[in-house]
């Protein structure tokens, strides 16, 4: 079989040496005929935040389950303070330790609370499964993390479904926070609530890695977010990188025609909808 040809891109790779924060090198993942993602590369330094960007069906959940192992790839390596994470897990203690370093944050977080317990038990299960304390420390540091995120006693003896999606949200940072990962993923984390309440969580979220240190790699579609929240910006089309760099370059003066395409498509004052190509579904 002849070698694989690369196909030419837009962004130029950067080789690092650091051995410091998530270093993501070739990541491929294919189903069936469709190749979801093809040869991304990025680094995320500690406390930094990069967003991920494009349309859906352009790679990105598919980019992030990955890097939770969530999904397996099928080539590239994933480093974190330059350990290997891209092999299979070895153990249960191995699953739990990577766990521990990189957390997630869904669009829907109802989907990922258990409705039959409260919301202090949610964030309490995290801390029985990957910590130690006592169940008098555990309680102390359920109320510590739901204070951080914003919510008291009433929303901890409440149940999910009781709560509004800002709140429901809020819960799901507290459990993420619980484990102190070193890097939050956050897919489309604030695409379902409404505008007030994303500038809340946004707001929540500046906070917390200012505090904490913590790296995001924010996930979204939604480039009016974008220069809120990241210090750079990683564009996917067709699971391919077209370009990079730091957000306000990208957002004020984008290179690639597909990033000037989403750009233009941010509804504005005077804004009009162009005629749109009829959508192709494909996994993203």
């Amino acid at each position: 079989m002849p070698p694989r040809r690369r196909r030419d891109h837009a962004v130029t790779r950067t080789v690092t040496t650091t051995t410091q924060g998530l270093v993501v090198e070739g990541l491929r993942k294919r189903y069936g005929d469709h190749q979801a993602v093809d040869d991304v590369s990025f680094t995320l330094g500690p406390g930094a935040c990069l967003a991920l960007v494009g349309e859906s069906g352009s790679g990105k959940t598919t980019t992030v389950r990955m890097l939770v192992g969530l999904e397996r790839s099928d080539g590239g390596t994933v480093r974190l303070d330059g350990r290997d994470r891209s092999a299979r897990a070895r153990s249960r203690s191995e699953r739990l330790a990577r766990a521990r370093e990189i957390q997630m944050v869904f669009q829907d977080p109802y989907l990922s609370l258990d409705p039959r317990v409260t919301v202090a038990d949610c964030v309490a299960e995290v801390l029985r499964l990957h910590t130690s304390l006592t169940p008098s420390a555990r309680t102390a540091r359920v109320r510590e993390l739901l204070e951080q995120v914003g919510l008291g006693e009433r929303e901890a003896a409440a149940l999910p479904r009781r709560l509004s999606g800002g709140q429901r949200q809020r819960v799901a940072i507290a459990r993420a926070l619980a484990v102190e990962p070193r890097v939050l993923v956050l897919d489309e984390a604030v695409a379902a609530l409404d505008v007030s309440i994303q500038a809340q969580i946004l707001d929540l979220l500046a906070t917390i890695r200012r505090e904490a240190g913590i790296a995001y790699l924010f996930v979204t579609h939604d480039l009016a977010v974008v220069r809120h929240v990241a210090d750079e910006v990683l564009v996917l089309k067709e699971g391919q990188a077209v370009e990079t760099g730091p957000t306000d370059r990208v957002l004020d003066a984008p290179e690639h025609p597909y990033t000037k395409l989403l750009l233009g498509s941010v509804p504005r004052r005077g804004w009009h909808a162009s005629p749109a190509a009829p959508e192709r579904r494909r996994p993203e």
